[in-house]
């Protein structure tokens, strides 16, 4: 077998195994989560409207979720002062993370724990705008960041 054959199968192998593996960690294993009407929030049902979200039953960090709701059935909730939302895949337009985590940062989304180890060391969070846009995702427990 001639080098050129040999380099060629290899280069196709490693293309289409690259082309798969992409497509496995951005697209494979992610479910699309719509028309949710309620969250619970702190043991409190709070409904929501425009709900749009991802989830995946392969890792409890997939969840991202972008939705409508009341903001004043958020104000006797007590906040979340350390949050850090993950980045969503780029198809998932609705959920910017480092837009999320600038306004955090500066105090103009509210956060609140939504449910503290929902999944073994994994709590879900929301985090609501004061024009009632909110959005919701999971991040590792605070004993599993420090």
């Amino acid at each position: 077998m001639s080098g050129r054959i040999v380099v060629s199968l290899l280069m196709g192998f490693t293309i289409f195994f690259g082309i798969a593996l992409f497509y496995f960690q951005v697209f494979a294993f992610y479910e699309k989560v719509k028309n949710l009407s309620s969250i619970e929030v702190s043991g409190l049902v709070i409904p929501v409207n425009n709900y749009v979200g991802i989830d995946s039953e392969t890792s409890g960090l997939k969840l991202r979720g972008c939705f409508s709701a009341d903001p004043k059935l958020f104000e006797t909730l007590p906040k979340l002062e350390n949050s850090t939302p993950l980045s969503a895949p780029f198809w998932f337009e609705c959920f910017d993370n480092q837009k999320l985590q600038e306004d955090i940062d500066k105090g103009v989304l509210t956060v609140f724990m939504a449910k503290e180890n929902e999944k073994d060391g994994i709590d879900r969070v929301i985090g609501i705008y004061p024009n009632g846009i909110g959005y919701q995702w999971r991040q590792l427990n605070a004993k599993y960041v420090d």
